[in-house]
């Protein structure tokens, strides 16, 4: 298994980057925060799992292993797989998680897109007892103030994260109405929230 990775950043993506390590790229999914601690033409370093599927590889990028550790966590759960368990990640940081999590708080679960009511449910049920809630934690990422906002690049990442392409081009457009300043990472979490409210 590939748990970390350390080398040059080449790429970075709304939903990706590319590390070099021993003259090989890797493309590491991760979150829009992960993302943002890395710099490209600069040496990063990311926590990793890597999922084996019947048709493909896939890497998965952690800011550190405590992320990581809850991803796998997030994936014992029935129905939860690698990319809504990204997703949780993106929208809830790990002690907003731990705390939803510990505290049953299911507003705060189904914020997530692709969790409902009922996933929501069982994931505070199975998972309460595996994880410490933290003394306090805010329910979202900070968000970071940047570059334009960029609609292709947005809806882009929310099709690569399994959403259909029209719902995803409704969300970010109702996103844009409502806050048209927002750097691209802060617009992709505005829109992973709204998708996820129409699940609930």
């Amino acid at each position: 298994m590939i748990s970390s990775l350390r080398g040059e950043v080449l790429e970075i993506g709304l939903d990706h980057a590319v590390v070099e390590v021993g003259g090989v790229g890797f493309a590491v999914q991760a979150t829009p925060g992960t993302l943002a601690g890395l710099r490209r033409g600069e040496q990063g370093r990311v926590a990793t799992a890597l999922v084996v599927r019947e048709d493909s590889l896939t890497l998965f990028g952690f800011a550190d292993n405590e992320e990581r550790e809850l991803f796998g966590l997030l994936q014992t759960v029935s129905g939860i797989g690698p990319r809504i368990a990204l997703a949780t990640l993106a929208v809830l940081n790990p002690d907003a998680l731990r705390r939803a999590l510990v505290d049953g708080d299911l507003a705060t679960l189904t914020r997530v897109p692709g969790i409902g009511r009922k996933g929501a449910e069982r994931l505070a049920l199975e998972l309460r007892d595996k994880v410490v809630a933290p003394a306090g934690a805010p329910a979202t990422l900070p968000v970071a103030d940047g570059a334009d906002p960029r609609r292709e690049q947005v809806v882009e990442a929310l099709v690569g994260l399994g959403f259909a392409a029209k719902p995803a081009e409704q969300a970010v457009d109702r996103v844009l109405g409502d806050d048209g300043s927002s750097d691209t990472s802060a617009l992709l979490r505005a829109a992973l929230t709204r998708l996820g409210g129409k699940g609930r």
